[in-house]
C-alpha cells in the first residue's frame, strides 16, 4: 500500500498544536532580544532589543490586541509582520507559465492588474499550525494543497530562532508533487527608534547602508516590473554609502503612481569571489540615532524590497509599548521601514534574469530556503 507524500507530512504535524488559538502570542528570549508571533500567518508581533541606554524596545509595528491582525486583514490589509506567499511582491497580470502549463491568480491589486503577496487570501492569513515550542525558538507549519490556484502542494516549515542580540528566520518550502514557483518573505516593518520622541517617530534620520545594492529593479506607474534594470549612481536609490533615508527620499518617485518614497525591489550583487546565495556578508545595515539601536542583516536571497511605508496615514495607532507622546503616537507617513528578503520580484515572468532556478521548484530539486538573520547591537556615539 502506498502512501502519499501529503499523508506523511499530515501525519508529522501535532493535531494538538493545530487546535490552539491561532492569535494567542508566544514568546522567545535570549540575551538581549525577545520576541513574539502568533501563528495567524507565522506573524512576528513584537521584537524587543536594548537601546542606548540599556532599555527594551519593541522595533517592529503591529497590534496590542491579537484579533486587530484579523480586523486589519479585511480593511487596511497592512501585512504587519507576516510571513508573505506563496509568491510574496508582485506577479503581472496574475499569470505565470511552468513547463508549458498557465496559471492564473486572483489578481488583488491595481484593479485586477496585478498579485499582490500571493492573492487575495495569501500565507498572511493562513492560520499555521506550531509544531515545536521552546524558550529560544519556534517552529510553524502550513500544507498549501494548491491555493489560490498555484500548482501543485507545498509544505513550508517557519522556524524563527534567538540568540544573544540576534534573530534568524529560516523558511522551508517542499514541493510535493508539480512544478511551482515559491518565493516566501517576512514583511516587518521596522523603526529602530521606538517611537521615542517625535524625531523617532519617522525613519527620516536613519541610517541605512547597502554595500552590494548598485542595482534596481525598474517598475511602472503600478509597481509592476518592466523587464529593466537600473543602475543607481547619482539617484535617490544610492544607499552603497551610508546615507540618511530622508537625504534623497523626496525626490524618489519610482514607487507607483504619484508616490514619493521607496518601494523598489534592490538587486544584492555581491561581489566576484563570493557566491549568488552567500550568507556571510552584511547586505543591509539601518541604525537610529535617536535609541542607538542599529541590526545587520545577512541573507542568501538576491534582492531586498525596501518599503518607506509612503502609504501610511497617521490613523493607525503604535503599541502601548511604544507610546511616549501625550496624545498618543500613531504610525505617519515614513514611519517606519519594511525589509523583505526575496528573489527578484515577478522573475517568472522575465525568463531573461536567469532567476527560475530560484523560483522553480519541483519534488527533485532542493527546498526553497529563505534565511535571514538579524544581528542587534549599539552604535558608539
Amino acid at each position: 500500500m502506498l502512501v502519499s507524500a501529503i499523508s506523511v507530512c499530515a501525519l508529522l504535524l501535532p493535531t494538538v498544536a493545530a487546535q490552539a488559538d491561532p492569535l494567542q502570542k508566544l514568546s522567545i528570549s535570549s540575551t538581549g532580544i525577545n520576541a513574539s508571533f502568533i501563528a495567524y500567518g507565522a506573524r512576528l508581533t513584537n521584537l524587543f532589543v536594548p537601546d542606548k541606554n540599556g532599555d527594551m524596545q519593541d522595533v517592529v509595528l503591529g497590534y496590542d490586541d491579537t484579533a486587530q491582525y484579523v480586523i486589519d486583514t479585511e480593511t487596511n490589509h497592512t501585512y504587519f509582520g507576516p510571513i508573505v506567499g506563496r509568491y510574496a511582491n508582485r506577479i503581472k497580470n496574475g499569470t505565470f507559465t511552468v513547463d508549458g502549463v498557465t496559471s492564473h491568480i486572483p489578481e488583488n491589486e491595481n484593479g485586477g492588474l496585478d498579485t499582490l503577496h500571493g492573492g487575495k487570501v495569501g500565507y498572511d492569513q493562513q492560520n499555521f499550525t506550531i509544531v515545536s515550542h521552546n524558550e529560544t525558538s519556534i517552529t510553524f507549519s502550513f500544507l498549501d494543497r494548491a491555493q489560490q490556484g498555484f500548482p501543485g502542494t507545498i509544505i513550508t516549515y517557519a522556524t524563527y530562532t534567538v540568540s544573544p542580540n540576534s534573530w534568524t528566520s529560516r523558511l522551508v518550502s517542499i514541493p510535493l508533487d508539480e512544478p511551482t514557483p515559491i518565493m516566501l518573505a517576512n514583511h516587518v516593518y521596522w523603526n529602530l527608534g521606538a517611537f521615542v520622541n517625535p524625531t523617532a517617530s519617522k525613519i527620516l534620520n536613519d541610517t541605512l547602508y547597502m554595500p552590494y545594492s548598485a542595482r534596481i529593479i525598474a517598475i511602472d506607474s503600478l509597481e509592476i516590473p518592466t523587464g529593466g534594470l537600473e543602475t543607481v549612481v547619482g539617484t535617490p536609490f544610492d544607499f552603497t554609502s551610508p546615507k540618511q533615508i530622508g537625504k534623497d527620499i523626496y525626490q524618489a518617485k519610482q514607487c507607483g503612481f504619484n508616490c514619493t518614497g521607496y518601494d523598489n525591489a534592490f538587486i544584492l550583487d555581491r561581489p566576484r569571489y563570493s557566491a549568488p546565495e552567500a550568507t556571510d556578508l552584511k547586505v543591509l545595515t539601518l541604525s537610529s540615532a535617536e535609541t542607538g539601536i542599529q541590526v545587520d542583516l545577512y541573507t542568501n536571497q538576491q534582492s531586498l524590497q525596501l518599503y518607506s511605508c509612503n502609504g501610511q496615514n497617521g490613523t493607525i495607532p503604535v503599541k502601548a509599548s511604544q507610546q511616549h507622546a501625550e496624545g498618543g503616537t500613531f504610525v505617519d507617513k515614513y514611519g517606519c521601514l519594511v525589509i523583505e528578503t526575496q528573489q527578484w520580484i515577478d522573475g517568472i515572468n522575465n525568463p531573461q534574469w536567469g532567476q527560475n532556478d530560484y523560483q522553480i521548484y519541483t519534488t527533485t530539486t532542493e527546498p526553497a530556503v529563505v534565511w535571514g538573520k538579524y544581528d542587534f547591537s549599539v552604535i558608539k556615539e
